[in-house]
């Protein structure tokens, strides 16, 4: 692997390698309950704590929720919602959704609440005064960033989304101003894939990324 700091250009092979992390960077429903060593998931998170942000604010807020009071509150929400959203699909779709898997909350052994710091005084107000939901989106950055470093930890994340804001607030007593961005499980998976799931289940497929690329 070569790689020149100063041109910033890390080789063929590093970026084969990057590449291939991508393609098997997916989102796990189907968790091992073995546990993660603490130093793991600090690893996680410090490779995390290297992502860009809007003004460098860094409003990315990460909870470890360990208790169980409030990992069940996060899962009686979720089956609630799940409940909800299934009343949305008829049919072969509504089948379909039946038999996806779309919370591995029983199984993963580390539950990670993300959340963002509207208030933050960090970056003084830098590049967000007309766009204020940068913010949010420096934090889904962060989100992805350690989504890849966890990967490459051979640690799955699954990030649940079926599951009401306030609620998950409530249940982890987080101060006013902190949005709710994510929850994720992370632990190791049952199994590695690099096909989507919703993809192999013919929930839906991936489409030609050309389909998505305009030129003005």
């Amino acid at each position: 692997m070569t790689m020149n700091p100063v041109e910033g250009h890390f080789g063929d092979q590093f970026i084969e390698a990057f590449d291939e992390l991508l393609r098997w960077r997916r989102d796990v429903r189907h968790f091992k309950t073995d546990p993660i060593d603490d130093d793991v998931v600090e690893g996680i998170l410090r490779s995390a704590e290297l992502s860009p942000s809007v003004g460098n604010s860094q409003p990315w807020r990460w909870v470890d929720v360990r208790s169980p009071e409030p990992r069940a509150v996060v899962k009686e929400t979720f089956m609630r919602c799940n409940a909800d959203a299934l009343n949305g699909y008829r049919g072969e779709r509504a089948q379909k959704y039946l038999s996806l898997k779309l919370a591995g909350l029983d199984q993963a052994p580390v539950h990670i609440a993300v959340f963002c710091e509207d208030g933050t005084a960090q970056g003084h107000g830098l590049g967000r005064q007309t766009m204020p939901e940068t913010l949010a989106y420096s934090v889904v950055t962060a989100i992805g960033s350690l989504w890849l470093a966890a990967r490459a930890r051979g640690v799955g994340v699954g990030w649940i989304s079926i599951v009401e804001p306030d609620d998950v607030c409530a249940a982890l007593d987080v101060p006013d101003g902190w949005r709710f961005v994510a929850y994720l499980c992370l632990g190791y998976p049952v199994q590695v894939e690099s096909t989507p799931e919703l993809e192999r289940a013919g929930w839906q497929a991936r489409t030609d990324p050309r389909a998505r690329y305009f030129v003005r």
